[in-house]
C-alpha cells in the first residue's frame, strides 16, 4: 500500500485542530498553520494542464506563497538570486555568523519583535564600526544581514547571517579598498563590540519598558542584573564561517539561506502514531547526518516558535549597500574596477521558469507539451484552526 512522504504540511492538516484546541495559539500563528495547511489543496484553487500529442491532463493547485511554509520557497529564493547578481562587488566575500547566548532566550520569546531588531543592529553596530576603524581596516563597507532563528532539532537558536565583501570605500582618499586574502577585521574584536552594544542596548530598553521582563524568570531585577554581569563576562561566540572569491559562488551559496526556514520537507522521514522522525547534522559529532525522534505535538510546537512577528523583514542591507545609497555606490565601485553591470538577471529568471505553466513535457507520452487548459477558481472555505 503507497503512503504518501510525511511533510510539514500533511503534518498540520493532521493535527493543527487538536494542537489548536490544547495549546493559546496566536491569531499569527494560526493564519499561518491555515496557509499551510490549505497549500496546493483545492481550496485555494489551481489549473488544469492538457498534453498537446496525447490529451492527458494533470491538474496543479496554487501555492499559498507563505514565507514559513516549506512548499513556496524556491521560486522566490531563485528569484532573489537573480536580484543579487548586481548588488555584488568585485571581492572576496566573507559569511560571518552573529549568535547569542541561550540563558537570553526567555526574553526573547517574551519580546520576539525587539530583541530580533535589535540582534540586527547590533550586528550591523558592530560590522560597520570595527570595518571603518584604521587600526582594523579602514573603510566603509557594505553588506546585507539574514536573520535565522533554529537550530537543526528544529531548537530556538536565533542567529545572524551577515554577508560582507572584503572590500569598501575609503572616504578621505576617495578610492575602493581590499581586505588582505582571508582576512577582514578580527573575530575577538568584532565579538567584544557585539557583546557590548546587545547588551548595553538591551539594558537601556528594559530601563526604558521597551522590552518587558514580565512573566519571565528574569522578572526579580537582581537575577537580571546577575545575568547581565555572566553576560558581559562571557565571551560572544561570532565567527566566519565561510569565504568566496568569487561573486558567483557567493550567491549561490548564501541562496541556500535566504529563504530558509526552520525544516524542510526533504528533513522528514515520516509522521506515525505521534511521532515525528526527520533527519539533521550533529555539528559535535563530524557533521554527521543522524535521526532524531519527536512527539508530534513538540513538533509542531517548535516549528511555531520560528514563525517571525507579522511584517518582520528577516533580510536587510547595511552600508553602502543600504537601499539609499546602494545604486550609487554601486556604480562608483564598478567604474573604479572597471566592472560592467549586467542586464540580464530578469531575462535568466523568466528563462528558468518559462515551464511554470506551459510547455512542461508530458510525463507519459514524453512527447507532448502540457498547456494551460483551464483554471480551477478557489473556495470560499478554507481548512485549518478558526
Amino acid at each position: 500500500m503507497f503512503t504518501a512522504k510525511a511533510t510539514v504540511n500533511s503534518i498540520f492538516r493532521e493535527h493543527a485542530e487538536e494542537f489548536c484546541n490544547k495549546h493559546n495559539v496566536s491569531d499569527h500563528s494560526k493564519k499561518v498553520i491555515r496557509a499551510i495547511v490549505n497549500c496546493r489543496t483545492v481550496l485555494l484553487g489551481g489549473r488544469i494542464q492538457k498534453c498537446d500529442n496525447c490529451g492527458d491532463e494533470i491538474i496543479l493547485y496554487n501555492s499559498c506563497r507563505n514565507r514559513h511554509c516549506p512548499q513556496c520557497q524556491f521560486k522566490k529564493k531563485e528569484k532573489w538570486i537573480a536580484e543579487r547578481r548586481n548588488d555584488i562587488f568585485p571581492f572576496q566575500y566573507f559569511h560571518v555568523v552573529f549568535t547569542i547566548p541561550e540563558s537570553l532566550n526567555p526574553i526573547i520569546f517574551r519580546n520576539k519583535k525587539q530583541i530580533y531588531k535589535l540582534l540586527f543592529d547590533s550586528s550591523k553596530d558592530a560590522l560597520l564600526s570595527i570595518s571603518e576603524n584604521k587600526k582594523y581596516f579602514g573603510a566603509r563597507i557594505g553588506f546585507f544581514s539574514i536573520l535565522h532563528t533554529w537550530g537543526q532539532k528544529l531548537n530556538f537558536h536565533p542567529h545572524i547571517h551577515a554577508v560582507v565583501p572584503g572590500g569598501g570605500y575609503v572616504a578621505g582618499k576617495e578610492k575602493w579598498k581590499r581586505s588582505p586574502e582571508n582576512y577582514l577585521v578580527p573575530v575577538k574584536v568584532l565579538s567584544k563590540k557585539f557583546r557590548y552594544v546587545f547588551l548595553n542596548c538591551l539594558k537601556g530598553m528594559i530601563d526604558t519598558g521597551e522590552i518587558s521582563l514580565d512573566n519571565t524568570i528574569y522578572e526579580d531585577r537582581t537575577i537580571f542584573r546577575n545575568l547581565l554581569d555572566t553576560l558581559f563576562a562571557k565571551d560572544w561566540i561570532v565567527y566566519v564561517k565561510e569565504s568566496f572569491k568569487n561573486s558567483d559562488s557567493v550567491i549561490d551559496y548564501l541562496g541556500k539561506y535566504t529563504h530558509r526556514i526552520a525544516i524542510s520537507n526533504y528533513r522528514i522521514i515520516s509522521s506515525f502514531e505521534g511521532k515525528v522522525k526527520f533527519l539533521y547534522r550533529d555539528y559535535s559529532d563530524c557533521n554527521k547526518e543522524k535521526i532524531l525522534d519527536m512527539p508530534v505535538e513538540r513538533f509542531m510546537k517548535n516549528f511555531l516558535n520560528h514563525v517571525v512577528p507579522k511584517r518582520f523583514v528577516r533580510i536587510r542591507y547595511y552600508g553602502i549597500l543600504s537601499n539609499s545609497t546602494k545604486r550609487k555606490e554601486l556604480k562608483k565601485c564598478r567604474e573604479y574596477y572597471s566592472v560592467k553591470e549586467s542586464h540580464d538577471h530578469e531575462q535568466i529568471l523568466g528563462k528558468k521558469f518559462q515551464n511554470s505553466y506551459d510547455s512542461i513535457i508530458c510525463a507519459k507520452c514524453r512527447i507532448g507539451k502540457m498547456i494551460l487548459s483551464d483554471t480551477i477558481p478557489a473556495l470560499n472555505i478554507r481548512a485549518g484552526p478558526a
